[in-house]
């Protein structure tokens, strides 16, 4: 795999496993790199995270072998991201075919729709 960079923030919904490997290492976490990557955990896995049970949750942590510590930090960093999304503050790139005179409209819109899409925030255990 040749080395990429950090991928961005704002699309983790769409983030690949290896975009998700990525991260992990830019987190501190790259030690989870290949086990997620066998376990095809992708940005959508990562989103619904907040919305599994804790047995769903035990069950994540033994097949990946994570550390109790390191989920907790895997979680603030997602938390980060999505309240990071909510208020806006993550950079909105205009995509390559988009003219142009409609990129401050693009920008708005897709922000927009960007922080709609961060439903949950809340982890409970």
């Amino acid at each position: 795999m040749t080395s990429r960079s950090t991928p961005e923030a704002l699309d983790f919904f769409i983030w690949t496993p290896e975009d998700v490997g990525i991260w992990l290492e830019a987190i501190g976490l790259g030690s989870y790199k290949e086990t997620f990557r066998e376990n095809s955990v992708n940005g959508e896995f990562l989103d619904s995270l907040s919305t599994f049970t804790t047995e769903q949750i035990l069950r994540f942590i033994r097949r990946c072998r994570m550390k109790w510590g390191d989920f907790i930090t895997l979680c603030r960093e997602l938390r980060n991201i999505k309240v990071a999304c909510l208020r806006g503050e993550q950079e909105v790139r205009t995509p390559w075919w988009a003219p142009s005179c409609f990129s401050c409209i693009f920008r708005k819109f897709a922000k927009h729709k960007r922080q709609s899409r961060v439903v949950s925030l809340k982890f409970e255990f």
